[in-house]
């Protein structure tokens, strides 16, 4: 098991954002995580990667105990993860971008990291921008170098926040492809999105949450079949 949450609540005054939420994660799955918007969602990210900490319950990441530990800490163990919304440095290449990540989460001499990085880039389709400026890539590079980043810092664990969000299909398609890459070498995968075919032809189990509780977790087909979450995450009357 990778990764388990036992219990893990957060709160901030009244307001219970994640209740009591437990599960686990094998090594070399993809799980992926759906709900509406507010559900808690990517709070329950934050308390995985560190940058907030749980009222309650336990998190352990490969036999640890991480309830507690810092954010820097979780990465150099080999947690990573993109966000919603790419902010690369935008002064900075892609290459660049990529070294500086890699030099962040593993906390080593960028000159050792040239050739992983050129991995990395061929892997996620930048190679041949590896010398543009990210200020001026597409949306859908934008997605990629945030990928690519998460990648640079030697993830056992990677956590995707809503990346195919806002591409065209096309581009949605492309993208998933890589992700299935990654996955098919062995990359531990949760991945939260509303783009569910893009989710869901990927990962191998769903887990649903709504107002910061898990409803169910099981295969995808499994859930889109259950009439409690087309009630809760379709919006539907069954």
């Amino acid at each position: 098991m990778i990764l388990r949450l036992d219990d893990v609540s957060k709160s901030y005054g009244a307001l219970k954002v994640t209740d009591a939420v437990t599960f686990a994660v094998s090594r070399g799955e993809a799980l992926g995580i759906i709900g509406p918007n507010g559900a808690g969602k990517s709070t329950l990210f934050n308390l995985i990667t560190g940058n907030v900490l749980a009222n309650a319950g336990r998190i352990e990441f490969l036999g640890r105990d991480v309830t507690r530990a810092p954010a820097m800490d979780r990465v150099r163990m080999g947690v990573g993860r993109s966000f919603q919304i790419p902010q690369p440095f935008e002064g900075l290449t892609v290459f660049e971008n990529l070294l500086t990540a890699a030099a962040f989460g593993r906390g080593g001499r960028e000159a050792d990291m040239v050739d992983d990085c050129a991995r990395i880039l061929e892997e996620t389709e930048l190679l041949k921008k590896a010398n543009v400026v990210a200020g001026s890539l597409s949306l859908l590079d934008r997605k990629r170098l945030e990928l690519a980043r998460a990648m640079a810092t030697g993830p056992e664990l990677l956590l995707l926040d809503e990346i195919a969000g806002g591409l065209t299909e096309g581009e949605c398609k492309a993208l998933v492809a890589t992700i299935k890459a990654i996955h098919a070498r062995g990359t531990t995968i949760i991945w939260i999105e509303h783009v569910l075919h893009a989710l869901i032809s990927v990962v191998e189990r769903l887990l649903v949450l709504d107002f910061g509780r898990v409803i169910s977790i099981g295969t995808p087909d499994a859930i889109m079949a259950s009439k409690e979450v087309r009630e809760i995450y379709l919006g539907l009357e069954v």
